[in-house]
């Protein structure tokens, strides 16, 4: 077969099939399949989206990706990390669930797997390298933390407040203690539990599985929703109503007051691009009062339904069961007919509310396939949106990446990361047209599948097609699964992600490494929910810190050994030098953050030396010489030369070389001053000096002094 066929079409080294190797992968599949079905579904509510947009995501981005990337056992779908930076990047722009919110995530998709592809096709996967380790550990970390806190709201089965910062929406959580819904509470953490101990005492049984078929039955069995609806003219207590009006009023005065925002967001973007300054700095000043007006308007909303939620209600029915009335507890009129739970409302609209009873459960899932279609480009988003699907393409790409690599190193497969952008590219592209946010390599299902010993991407495809009979046939099955459950998945999961050791490390390692990884850490906790700033923050300050270490490198001023070896006499103070040359090791690159440094480097220490006639510059750890080298290193050449001092080279890589030659720097240093190795230099130098360095114990030809 035409070698180049699996270039376009990967997949083809799968074939020809052997009937081993399909019974091997479908089991893989299947497995992992029973593992991503309940967590697809509840990192799509992580990523604000209705549960069953896992689904979708679990579908055609894990066929397509495992056919197009180079990975064997890469389990692709949706991730933790990656659905909390979706929900993240959106959340500002719309509300979570909504339409505008559902759409804006398909066009980030899109966006994420246009940038991947790019990246992928012109062999430009290199670029995932500025986000360091460090970072990445301290991002992860950070991303954790708040991955576990978002879902302690479901886990109590309290109400979460949203605004521009994540920790004040965490406070007011935990402010609602005091509402705990208990059956919730016993729900999610006895999943939990259940899910530990099958890992720790039966770990090759589907933990996750068997926690959402056990809490969907006991749901459907004790009928743990308990939920029911009415209308405003339905209640019949003046001061329930006008405490239901003052809810309402508030909720449309944050709802007005976010349609403000994003009108005058979107006049600031227009104004900006036109260049018009003077409208764009007013603008700015009404976006920040409309800031201030929704923070005061949020909190008095939190407030008002917060008291709406306090008083509990009971609903008067009829011979059928049908809403008649509303009434705070205990003020019902006597002989009227109630039904037998205490509720609290929720979800106030001007349409009416809902009478919470018992814990929240997934509820109704579309049937059937996901609308395919072509994603819906807002431009006016676009802007906003484009820095968030660049981290959203190199995070999740450095995630499958770094399983990628995990397993190949077990299995001895040989990856192509280019292959593999252009798989995770491919993959998120037939997302965006089936109505999937972003997705990545997953760490846990990629375990389960190299567990289960796949051979090749073919378990992904069994997998894919097991979840698209759960989509055609099974989403009935899941209407009574209790939200707690979901969000005890995601935080078991999440808990892998915590590694406060590979922080000690980058610490032990460099302390500048040690510092991307705690200022990632925290910058990305405060400035979530935005968590593509906080992963910049650590990105830059990466870079910077980077390029301190190198305009500092080391230098060693070099002594002879005993062995007649050159070695630093900071190392090893005794060792004899030479009055007539200066011998200086330089540990790093001539370029333009450290070039100056090289010039200071060698005048200060020739000022101490004022007899010293040549200065032999040991050049091994020099990798590349820029423009900037070029220049300074030319002066250098002739301000020595006017002081009657020879600059020699030795052990000079070729491009550094080449840089020299191109640039005409080594006629300026002469071709007679560079040498292949230190002892050549030392030779060439001492017998130019004669007897004037006759005793002198730093000369190579003399024997070591002992």
């Amino acid at each position: 077969m035409n070698p180049k066929l699996y270039r376009f079409l990967p997949f083809l080294r799968w074939f020809p099939l052997k009937g081993d190797d399909v019974k091997i992968n479908f089991l893989a599949g299947l497995t992992v399949a029973l593992v991503l079905i309940p967590q697809s579904m509840a990192y799509a509510q992580l990523a604000g989206l209705p549960a069953y947009f896992g689904l979708y995501a679990a579908f055609l981005p894990v066929l397509v990706a495992s056919m197009w990337g180079s990975s064997n056992q890469l389990a692709t779908g949706p991730v933790a990390v990656v659905s909390l930076l979706t929900a993240s990047s959106i959340a500002t722009l719309a509300a979570p669930g909504s339409d505008e919110f559902i759409a804006l995530a398909i066009m980030l998709t899109f966006l994420v797997a246009v940038i991947q592809l790019v990246l992928g096709v012109f062999k430009l996967g290199v670029v995932v390298n500025f986000l360091s380790h460090p970072v990445i550990v301290g991002f992860t970390n950070a991303a954790a933390l708040i991955i576990g806190l978002s879902q302690v709201s479901k886990i109590l089965g309290v109400s979460m407040p949203r605004s521009e910062s994540f920790m004040h929406d965490i406070i007011g959580v935990f402010r609602q203690i005091g509402d705990t819904h208990w059956p919730t509470l016993v729900m999610g953490v006895g999943a939990m539990l259940l899910m530990w101990a099958m890992k720790k005492y039966v770990p090759k049984w589907p933990g996750v599985l068997v926690a959402v078929v056990l809490t969907t039955l006991i749901s459907w069995a004790i009928g743990f929703e308990r939920n029911s609806s009415a209308t405003h003219d339905q209640v019949a207590n003046p001061e329930l109503r006008a405490q239901i009006e003052r809810t309402l009023r508030a909720v449309a005065e944050v709802n007005h007051l976010n349609a403000v925002i994003a009108d005058k967001n979107d006049a600031l973007a227009v104004a900006t691009k036109a260049g018009d300054s003077i409208n764009a700095v007013n603008l700015e000043a009404d976006v920040g009062l409309a800031r201030i007006a929704l923070r005061n308007a949020e909190e008095v909303s939190a407030s008002e339904r917060k008291s709406l939620r306090m008083i509990p209600v009971v609903q008067q029915i009829d011979e059928t069961g049908a809403t008649l009335a509303v009434y705070p507890a205990g003020m019902a009129p006597a002989g009227a007919k109630l039904d037998e739970t205490e509720y609290r409302i929720r979800s106030v609209n001007d349409k009416g509310f809902t009478l919470v009873g018992g814990g929240e459960v997934v509820g109704s899932i579309p049937e059937g396939l996901p609308q395919f279609s072509l994603p819906t480009l807002d431009m006016s988003k676009l802007g906003a949106l484009f820095s968030a699907a660049l981290v959203i393409a190199l995070v999740g790409f450095m995630e499958a990446i770094s399983i990628a690599k995990a397993m190949a190193a077990k299995t001895k497969q040989r990856l192509d990361p280019n292959q593999e952008l252009i798989g995770q590219g491919l993959g998120n592209l037939a997302g965006s047209v089936s109505m999937s946010y972003p997705t990545s390599g997953s760490f846990s299902r990629s375990a389960v599948n190299i567990n289960m010993g796949a051979t090749s991407g073919l378990s992904a495809v069994f997998t894919a097609l097991i979840v698209l009979v759960a989509l055609l046939f099974l989403t009935p099955l899941l209407y009574h699964l209790p939200q707690a459950v979901l969000a005890a998945i995601i935080i078991m999961a999440v808990g892998g992600l915590v590694n406060i050791e590979a922080v000690k490390h980058a610490w032990k390692a460099h302390k500048h490494d040690g510092a991307a990884a705690i200022v990632t850490f925290f910058a990305t906790i405060f400035f979530a929910p935005h968590l593509d700033s906080g992963i910049l923050v650590g990105a830059g300050l990466a870079i910077v810190l980077f390029l301190l270490r190198t305009m500092k490198p080391r230098v060693a001023l070099l002594g002879r050994y005993s062995d007649g070896t050159l070695r630093d006499i900071k190392v090893n103070p005794d060792l004899p030098t030479s009055e007539h040359i200066m011998a200086m090791r330089y540990d790093g690159s001539l370029y333009f953050a450290n070039v100056s440094y090289f010039e200071d480097t060698v005048l200060e220490a020739l000022a101490e030396r004022p007899n010293v006639k040549y200065v032999l510059i040991v050049g091994d750890g020099i990798n590349q010489m820029d423009a900037s080298g070029e220049e300074v290193v030319h002066h250098l050449v002739e301000r020595l030369h006017e002081n009657g001092i020879t600059l020699v080279f030795s052990g000079l890589k070729k491009q550094v070389l080449d840089c020299m030659r191109q640039t005409r720097l080594i006629e300026a240093v002469g071709e007679n001053n560079i040498f292949a190795t230190v002892d050549q230099a030392i030779a060439s130098i001492y017998e130019r000096l004669g007897d004037a360095a006759r005793d002198d114990l730093f000369c190579a030809v003399k024997p070591a002094a002992t």
